[in-house]
């Protein structure tokens, strides 16, 4: 499914949520819950947006970044003394005079000329877009360090679309609590994305590996079983096994038709009921009641990041010196990924939800 060709380079995204996972869609609603998640408007099936995906791990390229260079960064000043007409050939000129020999090991990616001004505000929203990507009174994006360059910036002189470009997380495997234990739901459709063909299930049957079960429930569906599904002896996905560190057995997968797949996602999605707590009387709020659903722990995502060489748009703009390579925004990524295992992704975060174990496969 990885492809490449002279201007493109498109990853593979693969995650298991190991927290329950809620993507808020911002306000309340009347109904089943009270804080519903982002969904599909075609399929009404649950899905992590790019847009969420993409700030997420803008944030954490930077944190991964500061952690090793926040006390090797030059003064302002002294990037202003050297030689050049534009901050980005001062820069390019400065090239981390004042890093240690001992630091020489540092990642290629993280010496990016332009991270010599990297801050912490290159993460979120930039509070001054007003401001030129030179001046000194520019405190938010700074426009020159490999996050700006990867992930777009806006000032006032110049905007810049990025060189990362983020799919929403669609659902591959979905778990579901049966007699025989917990299985992992799909279609033939969604394994056709990984590059699986398998043939679909007759109207409300599923296909199981064994094929001989009779029934099945799924949640509070009864269905029966089909026949076996043939695909892979083991799938972790399949035939990219040495680079995914989660796995299913062929026996953990039910093949479900298209139309039941997000009734049975729907119906089985975790709702948690919480409350305030009163600071007076220590005990629960009145009238402050609510519930939260999320994507339950267990569920493995697919989508992809395509990462768009733009080194020929160079010419066109002299601010726009240097841009970052794909290999050092490919490396970016793979070295930063793992903050979705400890900070997460969406709300409550703090309250046990938003763990991600996330895979990049070229």
């Amino acid at each position: 499914m990885s492809e490449k060709n002279n201007v493109v380079k498109k990853l593979e995204v693969y995650a298991l949520a190991t927290d329950p996972i809620h993507i808020g869609t911002g306000g309340y609603n009347i109904g089943r819950v009270d804080n519903t998640i982002v969904r599909d408007p075609i399929t009404n099936i649950p899905k992590i947006p790019g847009s969420s995906l993409a700030g997420t791990w803008r944030y954490y390229v930077v944190l991964e970044t500061l952690k090793d260079i926040k006390d090797k960064q030059p003064d302002w000043q002294d990037i202003k003394n050297e030689n050049g007409d534009t901050i980005g050939e001062k820069l390019e000129n400065y090239d981390w005079k004042n890093l240690p020999s001992s630091d020489i090991k540092l990642s290629s990616w993280k010496r990016f000329v332009g991270n010599q001004i990297m801050r912490i505000k290159c993460a979120g929203q930039d509070d001054t877009p007003d401001k030129n990507s030179d001046s000194e009174e520019n405190t938010g994006h700074c426009g020159h360090c490999i996050v700006c360059k990867g992930f777009g910036f806006s000032k006032r002189d110049i905007s810049w679309q990025g060189m990362l470009f983020f799919s929403d997380l669609n659902i591959l495997f979905f778990p579901v609590f049966t007699y025989r234990g917990t299985k992992w739901i799909t279609t033939s459709s969604r394994l056709k994305e990984i590059g699986i063909e398998e043939e679909a299930p007759s109207e409300n049957k599923i296909r199981t590996k064994q094929g001989d079960e009779g029934h099945l429930n799924l949640g509070w569906l009864y269905l029966e079983v089909e026949s076996r599904h043939t695909f892979c002896n083991e799938i972790k996905i399949c035939n990219k096994q040495e680079n995914i560190s989660f796995t299913l057995t062929p026996e953990d997968v039910i093949i479900v038709p298209e139309n039941l797949f997000s009734h049975i996602v729907n119906s089985n999605l975790e709702v948690r009921t919480s409350v305030s707590i009163d600071p007076i009387t220590g005990a629960a709020k009145e009238g402050a009641l609510f519930t939260s659903e999320a994507i339950p722990r267990g569920t493995i995502f697919y989508g992809e990041i395509r990462i768009f060489d733009k080194k020929g748009f160079e010419g066109l703009e002299e601010k726009l010196k240097p841009l970052p390579k794909d290999k050092e925004l490919e490396d970016a990524l793979k070295d930063s990924k793992h903050f979705y295992e400890t900070l997460g992704i969406g709300g409550m975060t703090t309250r046990g939800f938003g763990r991600l174990k996330i895979e990049l496969i070229p």
